[in-house]
């Protein structure tokens, strides 16, 4: 009985038996088989493990770069919010008059302006308390024309007029000044939009870095496996059967990976809390408080670790897609 045929690759030149090729192939089309004995991309290769590794690590660092800018829009909200609401009126001593006095006629001014819920005059001690971390706390303030602060917190539900205010207490005192904070609430919004764009920056390179590996690991299995798919093309599988394969696998190592990466991140989010809280005292712990709002995600920065883990395993099935349809459409372009 004669062997049976072999054919000729037209790619590599070597010899495969037709038959083992068409069998391989119809095992792997279930529409012609039936069963699938043996995916096109085998879960517990080498390759595919680390695909995953790959994508658990894009995952983690894209997770840390939304949660980062989490963290940095919920402080910042914190901090204008605040900062909104607040109103310093600085008061400079003049000689001859009485600074006490000055104090009550603004306190007056203020306490009939519609808008105000809460004043409150900064005694001597606590300006010097205020001026300590950069004079020092042996030096004697009573002798220096230190200006006392008034420090005003306006109502949420009633508008104040700041600019009528302004002129109301210079007239009445020449030596005060109203500082509603306006000019650093512009800075602070600035920052936070150039940390929102640093971290948006970062996460765009992250996808992008993550999109050419998949694209790179596609091209591997393609040409891993390139026998079988001329095969394949020649019973009757047409691109998007091809493709679809691509999808459904790369997609699961996309859900496994980026589920790694974002879990991860959790935790690497969790431990840096706790390191925070542990190494600050009362009083660094309340100054880390005011700046980064305990280091905490919130509901916001949960939803961003999610929402990347989400775009990661579309990002992953949606691109091998499009790898393994442009691969073959130009090789059948090319024949």
């Amino acid at each position: 009985m004669a062997p049976p045929p072999r054919q000729r690759s037209k790619t590599s030149g070597k010899a495969v038996p037709a038959r083992g090729m068409l069998s391989r192939a119809m095992a792997w089309w279930s529409p012609l088989s039936g069963r699938r004995l043996t995916p096109i991309v085998p879960q517990e290769s080498l390759a595919g493990r680390a695909l995953i590794a790959v994508l658990a690590i894009m995952c983690f660092l894209s997770c840390l770069a939304v949660g980062a800018v989490s963290i940095v829009l919920d402080a910042a909200q914190g901090w204008q919010s605040e900062v909104a609401r607040e109103i310093t009126i600085q008061l400079r001593p003049r000689q001859g008059v009485d600074i006490e006095k000055d104090l009550g006629v603004i306190s007056d001014i203020v306490r009939r302006t519609v808008g105000i819920e809460r004043i409150r005059v900064l005694t001597r001690a606590e300006n010097q308390r205020l001026l300590e971390p950069w004079l020092g706390q042996d030096i004697e303030l009573s002798a220096l024309p230190v200006p006392r602060l008034i420090v005003i917190e306006t109502a949420r539900s009633l508008k104040l007029d700041v600019e009528k205010l302004r002129q109301t207490v210079q007239q009445a005192v020449p030596g005060a000044a109203l500082d509603d904070h306006r000019l650093w609430r512009q800075k602070l919004s600035a920052m936070t939009d150039a940390v929102v764009g640093l971290g948006v920056g970062v996460v765009i390179l992250v996808l992008v870095a993550t999109a050419l590996s998949i694209v790179f690991a596609t091209r591997g299995t393609m040409a891993a496996n390139r026998d079988v798919f001329e095969v394949l093309q020649l019973v009757g599988a047409d691109h998007r059967f091809i493709a679809r394969e691509f999808q459904l696998r790369f997609l699961r190592f996309g859900l496994e990976g980026g589920l790694i990466g974002g879990v991860a991140s959790l935790v690497a989010f969790s431990f840096a809390g706790i390191i925070v809280r542990s190494l600050s005292d009362d009083t660094g712990q309340a100054q880390i408080d005011l700046l980064f709002g305990s280091a905490d995600l919130g509901w916001r920065g949960y939803l961003s670790v999610v929402g990347t883990v989400l775009i990661v395993t579309v990002l992953t099935a949606m691109t091998s897609r499009w790898s393994v349809i442009r691969h073959l459409s130009g090789k059948h372009r090319a024949s």
